[in-house]
């Protein structure tokens, strides 16, 4: 049986913690919104598993949300449908009830990947998108040179592109989204030409990794990150990234067909 936190929160991250002004930081980005409406093609009832506030949900589709937590269900919009509360594992709909699916950002929090993708290949007729990060490309971010165990831990909690693949089924593709350089949806890498904003802790909440590390950890982030803002030693070594459009770092769509 799946535990739930006291939230509701079926994954590792307390979201009745971390998820409280979560939509402040967190939009969808249409630039990578684009990349997922083109994926989904021409279905037309879609399931968002690990739904949070509705993110990436396409408003011109019939889109059923799943989020288990509810701190994320209180922040959706009026514009978008009510989130159903349940997890990735046991999704309660019968075999092939929907064109598509699609789970943006959650993959990593579920406590049995293999059973959630499962389920949500057993209810689509189509294809099943997840975007999420790859693991093994996290180091290049310069976050890590600044707070490694916060790379660390994304390290160990996103699963790996096969693993995903295989979990689906087998066969599909993976797709590398760039991020743009004033990318609304605030994961760590979005600030990677704007360092300033992750001296906000806000900013930091809404990225479940900086939830599990101690606040002395933080605090040595945010006095280094400070430090060299102030003496221009971040702008000396990354100062190109301020101007750069794109930042091609973990961000990834996986398709599975």
């Amino acid at each position: 049986m799946t535990r739930r936190k006291p939230d509701g929160s079926a994954g590792d991250a307390n979201y009745g913690v971390i998820g409280a002004g979560y939509t402040r930081y967190r939009q969808p980005e249409p630039f990578i919104a684009r990349f997922i409406r083109s994926e989904l093609g021409a279905a037309k009832t879609v399931l968002n598993v690990g739904a949070g506030a509705g993110s990436y949900e396409p408003v011109d589709l019939n889109v059923t949300a799943i989020e288990p937590s509810a701190s994320m269900r209180s922040q959706r919009p009026p514009t978008l449908s009510s989130a159903i509360d349940a997890v990735a594992e046991n999704l309660p709909f019968g075999a092939a009830s929907f064109d598509a699916s699609m789970a943006s950002f959650t993959v990593h929090q579920w406590q049995d990947l293999e059973k959630g993708l499962g389920e949500m290949r057993r209810v689509t007729r189509g294809p099943v998108l997840v975007l999420s990060c790859d693991p093994a490309e996290l180091e290049q971010f310069w976050l890590n040179a600044y707070a490694p165990e916060a790379i660390a831990v994304e390290a160990r909690r996103y699963p790996s592109m096969q693993r995903i693949i295989n979990g689906l089924g087998g066969k599909g593709d993976i797709l590398p989204i760039p991020i743009p350089l004033n990318c609304v949806d605030g994961f760590g890498e979005a600030y990677y030409g704007r360092p300033e904003r992750l001296l906000e802790p806000g900013a930091r909440l809404a990225n479940s990794a900086w939830s599990f590390l101690e606040e002395s950890m933080s605090r040595r982030f945010v006095d280094h990150l400070q430090h060299d803002l102030d003496t221009g030693g971040w702008d000396t070594r990354y100062g190109h990234l301020r101007t750069q459009p794109y930042f091609q770092g973990s961000l990834r769509l996986i398709i599975g067909r």
